[in-house]
């Protein structure tokens, strides 16, 4: 039998790792079977538009035998009828799932799909509860007065790369130089400063 191993968080801050998961998951799978692949990513759940997520569905079909995740809302926090559209789509192609942390959880359970839409819609709801809460305390910084969004760039740095500009180098050379973003050098140009895009006409 052939595992596919899936494993997510949102974020590495707060000690967040997917090998944490990926450690315990591969020795589950090689004791049974064998490693099929590891798809490994950090992105919220509650996405559809997952890179890693959309490789492994585009894989599974007859690839694998089964795909194991540490727990129902690493696998999706997308609902319950989405995430009950993605294992319906592995069991059409002999697919089964399981979750590590969750042995009552699995397809071969008898009330697999109650247990999966009761899982996801707590899921789910734990989402929209920790953006409320995000929100909340955003908002809480912002009528203490704190500046909110990404950080400005050190003055020196936007004199960087006014200098580089000055002297001809093109947008990819300052952003290569400096370690910054193309629209980060573009954001601080005049407009005689951006490169010029000319058209030929026949």
């Amino acid at each position: 039998m052939r595992v596919a191993i899936y494993a997510r968080v949102s974020t590495r801050d707060k000690g967040q790792d997917p090998e944490n998961q990926v450690h315990q998951l591969r020795a589950f799978a090689e004791r049974h079977s064998t490693v099929y692949e590891v798809f490994t990513e950090e992105v919220s759940g509650g996405k559809s538009e997952r890179s890693e997520f959309k490789l492994l569905l585009e894989a599974y079909q007859k690839k694998f035998d089964l795909v194991v995740f540490w727990r129902l809302d690493r696998f999706s926090r997308e609902g319950a009828l989405p995430t009950l559209r993605y294992l319906k789509e592995l069991k059409d192609y002999g697919v089964n799932y399981k979750s590590f942390t969750e042995p009552y959880f699995d397809s071969l359970g008898p009330f697999g799909d109650v247990i999966v839409l009761m899982l996801a819609t707590i899921a789910a709801q734990d989402l929209i509860k920790i953006s409320e809460n995000t929100k909340s305390a955003l908002a809480k910084k912002k009528a203490a007065g704190a500046k909110l969004g990404a950080p400005t760039k050190a003055a020196a740095v936007v004199a960087t790369v006014l200098e580089l500009k000055g002297e001809g180098k093109s947008n990819g050379y300052v952003t290569r130089t400096l370690g910054i973003s193309p629209g980060t050098v573009a954001k601080y140009l005049t407009p005689s400063q951006e490169p010029q895009k000319y058209f030929a006409f026949s």
